[in-house]
């Protein structure tokens, strides 16, 4: 069982020994630092504002109830949205005039799992040095609670997705007519959370044919919810079976988004932003930004489109911060993650349905015919597994050495980009694992130089 504070947020498993795990104890205990810290970025305001929203998680309502009466504990109105997306709530708090929010959602976390997502009042990640305040709040405790007469209230508002959904339609390159006319017929698997609400109101706001695959909000994910090939054969088979012209996944959160083509293949998750952004850039030249971790293919699309590409640590947070500098046009993360700041900044599942949809009608072709005519690269996304044992700093500091004559980069953990392929190695935010990404011109050279420098990597700790 697992307690990580990051400034991806609070996470943990359900249950368990306080300060080891998320129990009902830390919750209180962190919601009531993000609270303190919004008083402080706030002086003399009279009232705040937060906007709460949930995915289906079975501990979802649990936390959620926790959240919002701690936050009131201290003088705070909430405006609780209930079942929603992160991207909903992103939406919801500039728009609510709110003063922050927070999405209870572990993303792409098993069921076990449950988070604290923290946002400022522009519905945007908080940064580094504000995710280290709050921790240093929630360490020392000290928390003043508002009296009996000053105690926050809760409205209820469900209609943020509709909201939602009306905003990403109104966006100017989003061609509903031109989707409505390819009468497209798409499976959707929403892994049974809130994905399984919203997609299929989008899609059938856009005249297409929806199929349901695990689309009952009940928070039990019935495979893997991290929106990888090999935890998506239900759907595969399913889009063939049905002859739909494609299958959409997303995370629990509604974040991440993936295709599946026609012929049941993966469009490749890598690819979700590759294809968003030639459409974006083909219509509004600009630049654009991933992580380090994301495709060569994007940075090939914005050369094609005349503008630039740059690499951001990866994180959310950092992706937006380094899109806000270069005054990007697209951008986001290679894990299917889309940021349009047109809309808003932060990762939109929705968004970049409606982008892809529109490049797709408008072009007229099949989805693996779409995908056929990009950069062809091919990536490997492996895990080591940490015990409190392994010095993971001196690990990527001992890999540096050995790789020095390369080209590398130590923004974010050690990227090696060999002419031909590159390998990033990591420790994740979200879980305790070594990220060993790598990509090539083919999977099986992607996969040998991941298996290859985890074998060195296992060397050093043995």
């Amino acid at each position: 069982m697992t307690l990580i504070k990051s400034i991806s947020g609070i996470r943990g498993t359900i249950g368990g020994v306080p300060g080891d795990n998320l129990t009902p104890i830390d919750t209180v205990k962190f919601a009531a630092a993000y609270g303190t810290w919004l008083k402080g970025e706030n002086p003399g305001k009279e009232k705040l504002k937060v906007v709460i929203g949930r995915d289906a998680r079975i501990s979802g309502e649990m936390i959620q109830e926790l959240v919002i009466r701690t936050l009131t504990g201290l003088g705070i109105n909430v405006v609780k949205l209930d079942l929603s997306t992160t991207p909903t709530v992103e939406v919801a708090v500039p728009l609510e005039h709110a003063d922050g929010g927070i999405i209870l959602t572990a993303s792409h976390n098993p069921k076990q799992w449950n988070a604290l997502k923290l946002l400022n009042h522009k519905g945007e990640f908080l940064n580094a040095a504000q995710g280290a305040r709050i921790l240093e709040l929630a360490a020392a405790e000290e928390f003043e609670f508002a009296d009996v007469d000053h105690l926050g209230k809760v409205s209820l508002n469900e209609a943020y997705i509709d909201i939602h959904i009306d905003e990403v339609l109104k966006l100017s390159l989003v061609n509903a007519p031109a989707i409505k006319e390819a009468r497209f017929r798409v499976v959707v698997d929403g892994v049974n959370s809130t994905g399984g609400i919203v997609i299929p109101r989008l899609l059938e706001r856009l005249g297409v044919e929806v199929i349901k695959l695990y689309c009952e909000p009940d928070g039990h994910f019935p495979h893997n919810p991290e929106p990888l090939k090999e935890h998506l054969t239900d759907i595969s088979e399913l889009v063939v079976k049905e002859k739909a012209d494609l299958g959409i996944v997303v995370d629990p959160d509604v974040d991440r988004l993936a295709f599946m083509s026609e012929d049941g293949e993966m469009f490749g998750e890598e690819y979700t932003l590759v294809a968003c952004a030639d459409y974006v850039l083909g219509r509004t030249p600009g630049n654009t930004v991933s992580n380090m971790s994301s495709t060569r293919a994007l940075s090939d699309i914005a050369r094609k489109h005349g503008g630039s590409y740059q690499a951001s640590a990866v994180g959310e947070v950092n992706v937006v911060a380094l899109m806000k500098e270069t005054d990007a046009v697209i951008g986001g993360e290679g894990n299917g993650g889309i940021i349009y700041p047109e809309l808003h900044y932060g990762r939109d599942a929705l968004v970049g349905v409606a982008l892809f949809l529109s490049l797709l009608a408008e072009k007229k072709v099949k989805v693996s015919e779409l995908r056929a005519g990009y950069p062809a690269y091919f990536m490997s996304k492996k895990k080591i597994e940490l015990t409190p044992q392994i010095d993971v700093d001196a690990l990527l500091k001992e890999m540096e050495a050995r790789y020095k004559h390369e080209k590398i980069s130590t923004i974010d953990g050690v990227k090696i980009d060999f002419p031909e392929n590159w390998v990033h190695l990591r420790k994740s935010n979200t879980e305790p694992i070594i990220r060993v990404y790598t990509e090539a011109k083919s999977q099986e050279e992607a996969d040998v130089l991941a298996d290859k420098i985890i074998a060195e990597i296992g060397g050093l700790v043995g």
